[in-house]
């Protein structure tokens, strides 16, 4: 049977879920919240496994087919390989990812190939172990590299997810480019966005997609550009020889809403169709309302016709708070 497609108000297919399945994370990464940390939900807040799966059903049976679990760290969720296998099997779901900062994972990498998992992005901005601290301010390094190993020789695709950021691992971006030499893997340059929960770090991004390339060139002039897989949010590229290749996503100068396919649930259940917007939709409070699937799906469909036509529109819109005061751990990556 074909599976159903799902499209928005602006002809884009929708068919890619990230799922946060907490606000909760073992880090304070310095782009993503303060040092302090946020105000964590309680867990009754939380959508349960229950509702989870529920939720991810009805959402394969609109169209949605591929699905990635983040946070906070997905890892500090108790029993979260229970969910990870059940969301496996719900008809529909064709690709199952995860995105980690890889502390907490490392134990379960033979059971995620086993699964059948179709991917992992592993946070990792720095290869300095105090570089990592600072970044971090936590002293995790080895456990995140060692994850890293492990992914690489169960042969689970890796991505690693970079934030750039000024004054604080731009050393790193070459290293993190040696890296796609002699690994099969995808190293990610991320603009750093204003979700940190407590404002903009600098007047202006400086280190803008381009600049980053630029960065990148000057130590392999001939770096090539290969082709963007559909829907991507990132440009890639590769140094001729190596054998994996990287990627630099535009998050904040945002050149990719027009190919957008994903939307976003955070940990509390709230509806994001783009990033920078505040949630339009609660989908917890419909589900403990006692609504039937058909009713919920009539608020989902009505949602995805309504949605901006780019990140600069959808933050334009935004009713709640201002946009500087979310951490992407509220937000879910």
């Amino acid at each position: 049977m074909t599976q159903p497609r799902l499209f928005d108000n602006h002809g884009r297919p929708l068919n890619y879920l990230r799922l946060a399945v907490t606000d909760r994370c073992n880090l304070r990464c310095y782009y993503c919240m303060p040092a302090e940390g946020i105000n964590y939900l309680p867990k009754k807040e939380l959508l349960s496994f229950e509702e989870i799966e529920r939720l991810v059903s009805i959402l394969a049976s609109m169209g949605i087919s591929k699905i990635r679990l983040t946070g906070g760290e997905p890892f500090v969720r108790t029993d979260l390989m229970q969910l990870i296998e059940k969301i496996t099997h719900i008809k529909g779901i064709n690709d199952v990812h995860i995105t980690s900062n890889g502390i907490l994972m490392g134990p379960h990498v033979k059971e995620l190939k086993t699964m059948g998992i179709a991917s992992v992005n592993l946070s990792l901005d720095t290869l300095d172990a105090d570089r990592f601290k600072k970044i971090t301010r936590r002293d995790e390094f080895d456990k995140t590299w060692n994850t890293l190993q492990l992914l690489i020789e169960n042969k689970i695709q890796v991505k690693i997810n970079a934030v750039v950021m000024d004054e604080k691992n731009i050393e790193d971006i070459i290293p993190l480019v040696e890296l796609t030499k002699n690994e099969n893997i995808s190293v990610r340059f991320i603009e750093e966005m204003p979700f940190n929960g407590e404002g903009s770090h600098y007047a202006k991004l400086n280190w803008t997609y381009k600049r980053i390339l630029e960065h990148i060139k000057s130590s392999f002039p001939n770096l090539q550009k290969i082709s963007d897989p559909e829907n991507t949010t990132a440009y890639h590229y590769q140094v001729p020889g190596f054998k994996g290749n990287i990627g630099i996503i535009a998050a904040f100068s945002r050149t990719f809403c027009g190919t957008c396919n994903r939307i976003r649930i955070t940990a509390q259940g709230v509806l994001k169709t783009c990033l920078y917007d505040d949630g339009v939709l609660n989908i917890k409070d419909l589900l403990r309302a006692g609504k039937s699937d058909d009713e919920i799906k009539t608020e989902l469909l009505f949602a995805f016709n309504h949605r901006a036509k780019d990140g600069v529109e959808a933050e334009a819109a935004r009713k709640q708070h201002p946009i500087l005061t979310e951490s992407m751990s509220t937000i879910g990556g």
